[in-house]
């Protein structure tokens, strides 16, 4: 099983990193790959390509950038790197600027990396300070493998619902816009190999708490595919630059800020289930 220490290319993690703005971010993150030979330039411009093309949706929590790209044949193996900056940039993200932290994926495909990213996103929504404290590589590898799914804190809803109750049972079929659940969600990225994964992940643990894992389908997709099957699911959940280019798609699209937060994801969820 890939985790995050493992898909981190030894050498690939710079501390101090100098960039006075995002596309110099992500290339430093590139340019580490690059250096492992892991990548080639063509992944790097491809991950700045994608910005330009979705705008800033990599930017899943305050401070912190996923940068990804599709996979190609510019990626020669899975891998990961990790950039703090000493002076943080805009990605011009409507709520989680500046942007100190970024870390870049290369995927060969859509699935070697899946596990890796359930541990990342843990990993920001727990560790975020131990991580930011690091101060060398050592240190950081450190953080990452104390990180065990046995010790990671378990999600406490910060409502009420009933463990036994359905999404059917527990959605108003009276409230203005509810439906009955079909049991599906999906999570939507510009590639849908990132950011929505980030996203599921989170949603997951939610539902777990809740007791709803069994009755609820996550499936983390990119913008083609979730305008071909937004009819299959109850709502899509997805970032604001991503809801501008998924426009109407004939069920609610809800704009989440931080994909690694269980609280936001929480109300989110007592929001479109009218609990």
């Amino acid at each position: 099983m890939a985790t995050v220490n493992s898909l981190l290319a030894p050498g690939a993690v710079d501390l101090h990193g100098a960039a006075n703005d995002w596309r110099k971010a992500i290339r430093l993150a590139g340019a580490l790959l690059e250096k492992t030979g892991t990548i080639t330039s063509d992944y790097t411009e491809s991950m700045i390509q994608s910005v330009e093309d979705n705008g800033p949706y990599i930017v899943v929590a305050p401070g912190v950038a996923f940068a990804h790209a599709r996979p190609s044949a510019a990626v020669k193996e899975t891998s990961l790197s990790w950039v703090r900056l000493s002076e943080p940039v805009e990605f011009h993200h409507a709520s989680n600027d500046p942007v100190h932290l970024v870390v870049a994926c290369a995927a060969k495909n859509s699935s070697e990396h899946v596990e890796a990213m359930k541990q990342l996103a843990r990993l920001l929504a727990t560790k975020r300070k131990d991580l930011d404290r690091a101060e060398t590589e050592e240190q950081l590898r450190k953080v990452i493998t104390s990180d065990m799914p046995a010790q990671a804190p378990r999600f406490s809803p910060s409502g009420t619902t009933s463990a036994s109750a359905t999404p059917s049972e527990t959605t108003h079929e009276t409230a203005e816009n509810s439906v009955p659940s079909k049991g599906k969600i999906l999570t939507v990225c510009g590639n849908g190999l990132g950011t929505s994964l980030f996203l599921k992940n989170t949603l997951e643990q939610v539902l777990d708490a809740w007791g709803w894992d069994s009755y609820l389908n996550v499936e983390a997709t990119d913008t083609i595919s979730a305008k071909g099957r937004a009819s299959e699911a109850d709502f899509l959940l997805t970032s604001g630059e991503i809801a501008a280019t998924l426009g109407d798609v004939g069920v609610p699209v809800y704009v989440i800020a931080d994909f690694t937060s269980t609280s936001e994801l929480d109300g989110a969820l007592r929001e479109l289930y009218d609990i």
